[in-house]
C-alpha cells in the first residue's frame, strides 16, 4: 500500500521564537535550515542551467564556456550568479538588461571570442 502525506507548502520554515532545549530538537532545527538552504540552491541552479543553455545557443559555445561567461558577467556587475541568470532569462522575454549588465556581457563575449581564436588577451576597445 502506498501512503501519500500532504504537507503545507512552507513546512520546512523554522520559527526561532521558541528556544529548543533538547539536542534532538536542535538537530531538527539545524536539519530543516540546511534543507531550506539546499532547496534555494537547487532552485537557483535550474535558472543558471537555463541561462547557460541560452548562452550556448546564442554565443555558440560549450557548457563550460557559457557558465564561465555568466560568472564573468556576475563578477563584473558584482551580482550573484542566479541574479545574472534571471536577468538573462528576462532579456529573452523582452526585458532590457541594465547598462552595466550590457557592458559586462559585451566584455565577456569579447573575452570568449578572443579565447576561441587563441589570443592571449581580449581585444582592446
Amino acid at each position: 500500500m502506498h501512503r501519500t502525506t500532504l504537507l503545507p507548502e512552507k513546512w520546512w520554515d523554522v520559527s526561532t521564537e521558541a528556544a529548543v532545549e533538547n539536542t534532538a530538537g536542535r538537530d531538527v532545527v539545524a536539519l530543516r535550515a540546511e534543507i531550506d538552504q539546499l532547496r534555494r540552491a537547487l532552485a537557483g541552479r535550474a535558472v543558471i542551467d537555463q541561462a547557460c543553455g541560452m548562452v550556448m545557443v546564442l554565443a555558440p559555445c560549450g557548457r563550460g564556456a557559457a557558465r564561465k561567461l555568466l560568472v564573468d558577467i556576475s563578477q563584473q556587475c558584482n551580482a550573484k550568479l542566479p541574479d545574472v541568470a534571471v536577468a538573462v532569462l528576462a532579456a529573452w522575454e523582452g526585458e532590457p538588461l541594465s547598462r552595466l549588465m550590457q557592458r559586462a556581457l559585451r566584455h565577456a563575449l569579447r573575452r570568449l571570442y578572443a579565447e576561441d581564436r587563441g589570443c592571449d588577451s581580449a581585444p582592446a576597445g
